[in-house]
């Protein structure tokens, strides 16, 4: 029986190239892959076509239906994307295809190279469609935190230039509204408030290839931006102490302002409470906190190995080495390693 293309008068002027698996020059495959039939001849179209470097609307639709069996097939989009620039195709059509197969197979790699191929064209897209905040938050709401969509968003942004952009905050703080501990929407508010903003990796930093205390540092800071966020932070942290995220946002806000840890000093020991004697901890990241600040203040040393034995003992063991390490650090003498 004769397949699809085989018996479409369209394709009578191609000769198919069957796949090649090493079998037809004698040589004995250690595991041939069980692809269906309709796969193997339309791929043995694809090679013919490919071959001919065959630019046509037969061409572009073969890729479709192959996309259709296969998304992963890397190669096909890369060919599919050189038809559409050669037949001048509407860009805005292929983001609409586009769309309904991002949302079919979520978590696919070059689906969203593919994206970013389209959008990298000036003449189709000189300005960020206005649709594609809504597409990016409707691919979210399938999974907040798929790493191929905020990869492309950062993208995105930096391609757009679109730091400032209003839409770009009020989609992370809904994130961050249905799920504060969405990590992925913590990471793309830092690099909207202060990521890098030109072409340079590191542009807009202090000594980014120098003293490590200043890495991260600002070059110029907007004290309203860094008190704003930071209160955003903490606003998040009382919601939920136990979540790393908003504690590790608040760390780089610190450090980007080139202003210290203990200036929360405060506020962090809301989640530490002791009473005589006792300590009550309302999260193990407040711990931390402190035990840095305490490093930091030459008379406080005994207060932070305190803080870094609870974690040892207590508030996080995984880690005990870690901690066994920080107290030696600061204590300058060698302490036993827990059994």
């Amino acid at each position: 029986m004769e397949g699809k293309y085989a018996s479409d008068p369209e394709w009578a002027s191609i000769e198919p190239i069957p796949l090649d698996d090493g079998a037809e020059s004698g040589a004995q495959p250690l595991a041939t892959i069980a692809y269906a039939s309709e796969y193997l001849e339309a791929t043995s179209y694809l090679r013919a076509v490919m071959a001919a470097n065959e630019m046509s609307e037969r061409a572009l639709k073969l890729t479709e239906d192959i996309i259709s069996m296969n998304p992963a097939h890397y190669t096909v989009w890369i060919y599919r994307a050189k038809i559409l620039v050669a037949l001048e195709k509407d860009l805005k059509d292929e983001l609409e295809w586009l769309n309904g197969v991002s949302l079919k197979y979520l978590k696919n790699y070059q689906i969203w190279h593919h994206r970013q191929v389209l959008m990298s064209r000036r003449d189709s897209f000189p300005t960020p469609p206005a649709k594609e905040p809504d597409f990016l938050m409707e691919m979210f709401a399938q999974d907040s935190k798929n790493y191929h969509v905020w990869t492309y968003r950062h993208w995105y942004v930096r391609h757009f230039k679109l730091w400032d952009a209003p839409r770009e905050i009020q989609d992370v703080e809904a994130l961050l509204a249905s799920d504060v501990r969405n990590n992925s929407a913590w990471n793309h508010r830092y690099m909207l408030r202060f990521g890098p903003r030109d072409d340079e990796p590191d542009a807009g930093m202090q000594n980014s290839g120098g003293d490590p205390s200043q890495k991260g540092r600002l070059a110029v800071v907007d004290e309203d931006v860094i008190d704003a966020e930071l209160q955003f932070a903490k606003s998040k942290i009382v919601r939920a102490p136990e979540n790393r995220s908003p504690w590790s946002y608040a760390r780089g806000v610190l450090r980007a302002a080139g202003r210290p840890l203990s200036e929360w000093k405060e506020f962090t020991s809301k989640f530490v409470i002791e009473k005589d004697g006792d300590v009550e901890v309302k999260s193990s990241h407040a711990v931390e906190w402190l035990a840095d600040v305490f490093a930091e203040e030459s008379a406080s040393g005994q207060d932070a190995v305190r803080m870094l034995t609870l974690l040892k003992e207590k508030y996080d063991p995984i880690r005990a080495n870690y901690w066994d390490y920080r107290i030696r650090t600061i204590a300058g003498a060698e302490v036993p390693t827990s059994a």
